[in-house]
């Protein structure tokens, strides 16, 4: 026993019990803690948001429904004030979205696959573009809007909305398409594919879960833009639900908390449909492992 001692046989087997300190079992507490009540605050308005649209007396205090209640939804869903801005939403965002993938894989295409000069620059401008914030350029894009006669046009409105989300979209599908091996491509240059042949047969379809992150976000951020949509529409018809929802607040400060709390839960469910009908995708992303043997 004591010539195993010596040879370091029981120290091994006593390092493959694991020990945890007190301190450290004290710190793994206070961090679960810590998480639990930032998710507790998170939640809190999203409580409130159900308990009010269920109640026939909302006030802004939360509350348990009394009396219970579907007559906020109905409220909501029956009028065509408030069903017609939901519907330009889904244009504003789904134009955004779709012109914003389309010209962001064109431009990330020659960023990811080409050796070019100016390739780093202009990388660090598409970031520092990202920055900029759009209430430092709507003065100048109004001037825009009303010289070529563009106010209060859906259309024109989607479009900058996409070219505001476009900086951070290159950077994003850059990304996405410089995990794909170019040896897929350069067979397909073997088979006698032209860039855009390659682009559109071989990379598309591998970063369609790329592309969908793209779109997602796009989409997120021109679904809850208030600012821009207020600026260059000018029309109640054409205003979209993250601006006609201020209707739920009077004139003389009395607000109608049930269809209020009933309107938020609906505008937050394209976006929430949107991530069920693409989390499928999303987890296979990029599963190109063994994509170029065989």
């Amino acid at each position: 026993m004591t010539a195993q001692t010596s040879s370091g046989i029981l120290p091994a087997a006593l390092r493959s019990f694991s020990v945890t300190s007190p301190r450290k079992g004290t710190a793994t507490v206070i961090t679960y803690l810590v998480l639990c009540v930032i998710g507790v605050l998170f939640l809190a308005p999203l409580l409130w948001l159900i308990l009010a649209s269920l109640n026939g007396n909302a006030t802004l205090s939360a509350s348990w429904p009394h009396p219970f209640t579907l007559g906020n939804f109905r409220q909501v869903l029956t009028g065509s004030t408030t069903l017609q801005p939901l519907l330009n939403g889904l244009i504003l965002s789904g134009v955004a979205g779709v012109v914003t993938m389309i010209a962001a894989t064109l431009a990330a295409y020659p960023l990811s696959r080409y050796q070019m000069r100016f390739k780093r620059p202009f990388l660090y401008i598409i970031l520092f573009a990202t920055g900029l914030p759009i209430t430092a350029i709507m003065v100048p894009v109004y001037g825009v809007f009303v010289q070529l006669n563009l106010l209060d046009s859906l259309v024109a409105t989607a479009l900058f909305l996409a070219a505001t989300t476009l900086p951070f979209a290159i950077w994003l599908m850059k990304n996405f398409m410089d995990a794909v091996p170019m040896d897929l491509e350069e067979a397909a240059w073997t088979d006698g594919a032209s860039s855009m042949q390659a682009l559109r047969r071989i990379v598309v379809p591998l970063i369609v879960p790329g592309a969908s992150v793209v779109g997602i976000f796009t989409f997120i951020l021109t679904w809850g833009n208030f600012f821009v949509p207020f600026i260059l529409l000018t029309s109640q018809n054409h205003m979209p639900a993250s601006v006609t929802i201020y209707q739920f607040f009077s004139q003389y400060g009395e607000v109608s908390y049930g269809p209020l709390a009933a309107y938020s839960i609906i505008f937050t469910a394209p976006v929430v449909v949107l991530y069920v009908l693409v989390q499928r995708t999303l987890g296979g992303a990029f599963n190109l492992a063994g994509a170029t043997k065989g």
